[in-house]
């Protein structure tokens, strides 16, 4: 027994000495009650309650604690004690939690025989087998889980007038149409599958359907929006109450909503993996060799241009989310911008918190605002130019959270994982410290920026012109005749040509601009 509990346990064995002794007393002399001394003071009820009442309330918890330790405690003692004088209350187990729901994850080689016949197969065959069951059973479980997220969120919540339509809609995008085409990847795997269990030919299959995953393009390059909206939604009390309830279902498995909206972005990423694993396990002089390099190459294409969408998908979404306070801050690289390199939370040497966005060629510093129930995000500087931008790694401590330099206080948590950024304008030099949230984070940022200065100081520096980003330039003759060809440069990876009546003789050096820069 716990030294805490001690007290207690003797204050129940007093207690029940004491409840014996008065059994045998009434047993002796039934008939002879307790006579009350005469000289008993009573005090009035009303002084009595009053006094009740300045007792402070106690929690429900402990005592419930402290009662069901009596209640064990005494059913311990002899059954010969009469029950009408504290008859014990059945202790019931509190009910358990509900069960959340599990994948099976048996392998290939848990399900079916290894063995083909009374030949044993090979460790690399085995493994071979074991890439493409996971392959099959991920396609079962995409497929499950697609159905779920429309049968148990999205139904729902428009029957019961959760969300409209049009909201479900934009949050959903076109996750229903991706159910048939995983379906049909599903069904193909398991007639390929002999009854043995084992598959022998794969690439064919994968060859003839990864160009279905084309409709990924539309159905990623809406996630960013349906987040936000999603997030804004999770306001509603009614959203929010639905949500929570689903996620303590356990059909759920503990993912929320937007878990189940990202898997088929997850899975499509994953198919480079898992077709390199099949590979990696198939035989040389294996005819499905040949089908599998050629979906690697099929599906990385497929991969990167979904992710060039995407990606100039969100840059377009929060460049519309931009809000300007002054009509200087707006500036051409943000509306020619078409890449979005990275942008996130950040805080200033005070301490204030900033959302900054690194375009293709522009830094733009923000705080989050509230805006007609929406994020939006206030420009708190001017635009950065990434051609003037210069970086620099901070050293912990060397920041203080006023803004001066100092070494002595190195091991102050506050002044960890700074940099700083810095630009002239005007012939002055203008310079902002930013705290990342670890070391990891902050690593990520400087890659980012070194990239982006990188490609910039690339894309001017080889052309060797002397042309600015951001102006248009004319490259022709040293007398520019009536008809003349303007490249427009606007961007290190947008290059606009307007042909002027007609011209069709290029100068080779407007050749060579144009070879270098597309």
């Amino acid at each position: 027994m716990v030294a805490k509990d001690y007290p207690f346990y003797l204050v129940v064995k007093r207690m029940n000495c004491s409840l014996e002794v008065q059994t045998v007393r009434s047993n002796i002399q039934p008939a002879k009650e307790v006579e009350e001394p005469c000289n008993k003071r009573v005090k009035p009820l009303s002084r009595v309650t009053s006094l009740a009442n300045l007792i402070p309330p106690v929690k429900a918890a402990p005592l419930k604690r402290i009662g069901q330790t009596l209640q064990r405690s005494i059913s311990f003692r002899s059954e010969s004690r009469t029950e009408s004088v504290m008859p014990p209350r059945p202790w019931t187990r509190p009910a358990p939690p509900a069960n959340t729901k599990r994948r099976d994850s048996k392998l290939w080689s848990e399900t079916f025989d290894v063995r083909l016949g009374h030949q044993m197969l090979s460790s690399k065959e085995i493994n071979r087998q074991e890439a493409i069951f996971e392959l099959s059973r991920g396609e079962k479980d995409l497929v499950e889980d697609l159905k779920l997220a429309k049968k148990a969120y999205h139904d729902p919540m428009l029957k019961l007038s959760i969300m409209t339509e049009h909201e479900l809609n934009q949050i959903f995008g076109t996750l229903e149409s991706l159910i048939p085409l995983h379906e049909d990847l599903l069904s193909r795997l398991r007639e390929a599958r002999k009854p043995d269990g084992s598959t022998e030919h794969v690439g064919h299959i994968l060859v003839d359907w990864l160009p279905c995953l084309d409709s990924y393009n539309s159905y990623c390059s809406n996630q960013v929006a349906a987040k936000a909206l999603l997030d804004h939604k999770k306001q509603d009390h009614r959203v929010h109450d639905f949500l929570q309830r689903c996620l303590e279902s356990p059909f759920s498995r503990k993912l929320d909503l937007w878990n189940f909206l990202d898997i088929p972005r997850s899975r499509l990423v994953k198919y480079p993996l898992l077709l390199r694993e099949i590979l990696k396990h198939t035989p040389n002089d294996h005819p499905d060799r040949q089908y599998l390099d050629e979906a690697i190459n099929m599906i990385q294409s497929i991969v990167a241009e979904i992710n060039t969408q995407t990606g100039e998908s969100e840059c377009r979404f929060y460049k519309e989310r931009l809000l300007y306070l002054e009509g200087s801050q707006r500036d051409l690289l943000i509306d020619s911008s078409r890449i979005l390199s990275c942008h996130g939370e950040l805080k200033n040497n005070r301490g204030a918190k900033l959302h900054v966005f690194l375009f293709q060629d522009v830094l733009v510093i923000t705080r989050a605002i509230a805006h007609n129930e929406q994020l939006y995000y206030q420009l708190y500087r001017q635009p950065i130019p990434v051609r003037e931008l210069q970086w620099e790694d901070l050293q912990d401590g060397v920041i203080r959270l006023g803004g001066s330099i100092r070494g002595a206080f190195s091991n102050n948590e506050r002044t960890k994982n700074f940099f700083r950024v810095s630009f002239h304008s005007s012939s002055q030099l203008h310079s902002h410290s930013f705290q990342a949230s670890d070391a990891f984070n902050k690593q990520q940022w400087l890659n980012c920026i070194r990239q982006a200065k990188g490609a910039t100081e690339s894309a001017i520096g080889v052309v060797g012109l002397g042309i600015p980003v951001g102006v248009e330039t004319s490259i022709s003759d040293p007398e520019p005749p009536p008809n003349l060809l303007t490249v427009t440069v606007r961007s290190t990876v947008d290059v606009y040509l307007e042909r002027r009546e007609g011209r069709h003789d290029w100068d080779h050096r407007t050749v060579f601009l144009l070879s270098l820069l597309v």
